[in-house]
């Protein structure tokens, strides 16, 4: 009953424009930190900033993004990119069917990228580069 007086203090943010990638990302994180953190989940790189924004104003630290590559608007590598300008203490995360390998050394580059997972991904490749990146 007690397990919802204590709000967690970070967040892992998730941030594709397919709906059913951020259920199962969603879905596999919970599997693998109960409740830990907090996850959100935003559609596009607009809606992540708005997530970010209000986390920020809750006080509630930004620990981890996912970001897919392929994204209308804004590339994945892009979008990481400014968070880290924004936030450089954020682990970025890129997830891909299909990014070219100079989208990757951009992000290695400008976003500090910590991993790029291909999908489709096994949950364990995901639960043990989330552990890794956790521990830094």
């Amino acid at each position: 009953m007690g397990e919802n007086l204590i709000m967690p203090k970070a967040a892992i943010l998730c941030v594709d424009d397919e709906a059913p990638i951020l259920k199962v990302l969603k879905e596999q994180l919970k599997r693998c930190f109960g409740n830990e953190y907090l996850y959100e989940v935003a559609q596009s790189a607009e809606e992540a900033w708005i997530v970010i924004d209000e986390l920020e104003q809750e006080g509630i630290q930004v620990l981890t993004i996912f970001s897919d590559w392929l994204m209308p608007n804004i590339k994945g590598d892009e979008f990481l990119a400014e968070v880290h300008r924004r936030f450089p203490e954020v682990i970025t995360v890129m997830l891909t069917g299909q990014a070219d390998d100079a989208a990757i050394d951009r992000a290695r580059k400008e976003a500090n990228l910590h991993a790029c997972i291909y999908k489709p991904w096994s949950e364990e490749e995901l639960h043990d580069i989330i552990r890794k990146a956790l521990n830094k």
